[in-house]
Formats: structure tokens, sequence, C-alpha cells
């Protein structure tokens, strides 16, 4: 057992394994500003998430859409709409199209990003609990060194019993970090593959459309309307298949349900705080880089976030099948772009791995193109109508077996009308 307490406070040289009970007015006072700073009684502080993001977003530079980028943005979505119609059978919605800067996309998806990680934050939150009032949480008892007299866990127990404050303001920080990162990454709200927004409005991000053009050798207006393109497919099929935002949501709760809060690194990552620095935002960088809130693997995680991979590579593969359709003998670059949006959705970019490290959730399609592959074997076989004909129920989509065998799958698919309605879907799998 080391003989540090968390936070950086150690027992004095000449009482090894001991406790400091000078040390203990100090420890208190740290733990006290670091609750009034960023407490909050829900699992993650989404006050300190919303400012840790904005300020990252900030510093690594935002500017404001302007005039002439809403208008390509515009003419963009429009052109994209016409083109669309007769590749699949979801009309367009009457929304009109957006231009966002990263920090207006954090606004904007910050609800959504509520629901997605708060089953994720509440693990972390529970091992933060005592079991009994007035007692240390046991992750936090482990974490004292051996020898602690009674009356210093006494006198600990009523502030850690807010241990709870502590693990949301922390987590909040984290999760602030990785939505910056995917801020300054994405191209539009359905690029992440789940439901960000509700309205059915295409968005786009230019700064980033524009960071991504780089280097790929293709007229940025083609660059653009691909993306439009894509990102209207998203909005068509979230807008008219309406248990399908309900089913990705159930999904990311069933993989949520499986985690297990690695209390070990926690303690050993907190053993090394220095209570003086935590106000010093590079420390606090520093630590929350440091996987302080790592989650175990079970076999129930692994078996749902299974199922939530090949949900989305469903979803990717669909948009993917449908853009190719509308783009093939339109945009003399599109098979490239698909190429490039292809591996970069397959492998995650930078900020993926960010987001992933740091709350535990990966958003990629390992399947995308086996699913893109199946998609466009119904086309070819059914029609379109007959492709999206199987979105009328979540029993009638492929599974990750059917996503290996596409054309025994489309061979064993009858014929199915679509018809939009009120389907509803458990909330978890």
């Amino acid at each position: 057992m080391s003989d540090n307490l968390p936070f950086g406070f150690g027992a004095p040289d000449d009482r090894p394994g001991g406790f400091d009970m000078s040390q203990l007015g100090a420890m208190l006072q740290h733990l006290g500003r670091l609750l009034e700073s960023g407490g909050s009684e829900g699992p993650v502080n989404w006050d300190l998430a919303r400012d840790t993001a904005r300020q990252a977003i900030v510093a690594a530079g935002d500017p404001s859409v302007n005039a002439a980028e809403r208008a390509e943005v515009t003419e963009s979505v429009a052109l994209a709409q016409l083109w669309l119609d007769d590749a699949c059978t979801f009309p367009t919605s009457s929304a009109d199209a957006a231009a966002w800067s990263r920090s207006e996309w954090l606004v904007g998806t910050l609800p959504a990003w509520q629901r997605i990680v708060a089953p994720i934050a509440e693990q972390v939150q529970s091992a933060m609990k005592a079991q009994q009032p007035g007692e240390l949480p046991p992750e936090l008892a482990q974490m004292l060194p051996e020898g602690t007299p009674p009356e210093a866990l006494s006198m600990l127990a009523p502030l850690m019993g807010m241990a709870q404050q502590m693990g949301s303001a922390m987590f909040g920080m984290q999760l602030g970090q990785g939505l910056a990162a995917l801020a300054q990454e994405v191209l539009g709200v359905g690029d992440v593959g789940v439901p960000l927004t509700s309205d059915g409005r295409p968005t786009l991000l230019p700064r980033n459309i524009a960071e991504f053009s780089d280097g790929l050798g293709i007229p940025a207006d083609e660059v653009r309307l691909y993306l439009a393109l894509r990102e209207c497919a998203h909005q068509r099929l979230f807008a008219h298949v309406p248990w399908l935002a309900a089913r990705v949501e159930g999904a990311v709760d069933a993989y949520a349900r499986g985690l297990h809060l690695d209390t070990d690194r926690m303690g050993e990552a907190m053993q090394g705080i220095d209570p003086t620095a935590l106000s010093d935002p590079s420390t606090l960088q520093e630590l929350l880089g440091s996987d302080l809130f790592h989650l175990e693997e079970s076999p129930e995680q692994q078996a749902a976030l299974a199922r939530l991979e090949t949900l989305l590579a469903l979803i990717e593969g669909w948009v993917a099948d449908v853009v190719t359709e509308a783009s093939s003998t339109r945009l003399p670059a599109g098979s490239r772009l698909e190429e490039a949006i292809r591996r970069r959705r397959a492998s995650g970019g930078p900020a993926e791995h960010t987001f992933a490290s740091l709350v535990g959730l990966e958003l990629r399609p390992r399947a995308l193109r086996e699913a893109a592959t199946l998609w466009r074997t119904l086309r070819e076989s059914g029609g379109v109508a007959g492709r999206d004909a199987l979105w009328a129920h979540p029993d009638l989509l492929p599974t990750a077996e059917d996503l290996q065998d596409p054309e025994g799958f489309a061979a064993g698919s009858g014929p199915v009308t679509f018809e939009e309605g009120p389907t509803t879907e458990p909330t978890a799998e």
C-alpha cells in the first residue's frame, strides 16, 4: 500500500505508513474548493463540460461562419436534396440548411450528448457512492494508507460523502475535452452516425470541411456537395424512420450497462495529484488525459458494442449507397470522396479516438464496407424502394451475420412495402 494519500498528501518521513493529521485541514480545504468550483448532483457537471469545451474550441480557433460560407452551404444542400429525390424513397424535409461554427455545433448537439453519455457517467458516479451515510466510498477508502486511524476517516467522511460531486466535475472536464476534439473534426451533425439533432435540418461546418479538403486534390465545391449529400441522407433517414433514433440510444444504453469502472487505475492516478496544482489547467489536462476513468470491458459490454457497431454500419452503409446512387454519374470525384470518407469512418479520426479514450465509447462502424455492399445488392435486386423498405421495422434489418453474405440475404428478403408510422422501439436491447 502506498504511503501517499489521495491528491498528493503523504505521511511524514518519521512515520512510515502512518497518517499526518497536520495535513488533514489542507486536504479538506482543497477538496472543498474543487467541489465548490465544479460540484453537481448529477453524474456529469454539464456546465463544466460545456465551459471546458468552449475554452478548448476557442483556443484552437473558431471563426464565425461568414455570409459567403452560409451561401455556399445553402446552395450545396439545395442541389443535394434534388439529387437525392431519385436515390431514395424518403422525401426531403422543409428545414433550411444551416452552416455552423465549432461552438455552434457544441451548443446545438449538447442535449443529445447528455442523453448518450449519461448512462456511461452513471457508472462512474456509482463507484464514488458510499454504501452507508457517514462512510467513505469503498473505492476512496482503499486509496488511503494502511493504518489510517478511525478518527481521520470520520473527519473525512462528511466531505468525501460528496465525492460524487468531485467525480461529476472531473467527468465533466473530461467530457468537455472530448467534445472539443470532436468539434474540431466533424463535418456535419450527422457525421458521427448517431442522431445529434431532431429537427431534420442539414447542417455543415465550413471551417472543418475546408481543412478536410486540404490535400485531397479535389475542387472545394465538389467536396462540399458530396458532404451535403451525406448530411441530407442522414437527416432523411432519421426523420422518416421514427424508431431509429430510439434504437441507437437503446444500443448505447445497453453498452453502458456492461461497463465497470477500473477503481485500481483511478486510485493510482489520484494518489499522485498535487492539490495545490488543481487550479492549473495544464495539470488538469494532464490528469484527464491519463485515462482517469478507465472502463473495464465485460462480456455484456462486448456484446452490446457489437450490436451498436452493426447498427451504425447499417446506417452508414445505407447513406453510402444512397450517395453513390445520387452522385455516380454527376460528381466526377465521387468515388474518390467515397473512399476517403469510408477510410475516415472505418478507422476513426484523431478526435474520435480522443473521445473514445475519454468516455469509453467508440462510434466506429467496423463493417462499413460490408454494409454498403449489402445495401447496394438489395438496390440492384429490388430497386431503391426494395432497399429502403427494410427500414419499415427493426426486425427486417440485416444482422451482423447477414453482412457477411449480402447475396444470400438479398435472395431471402421478400418484397416489403415501407410505410411511415408510429413504430416504437424499446430503449434498450
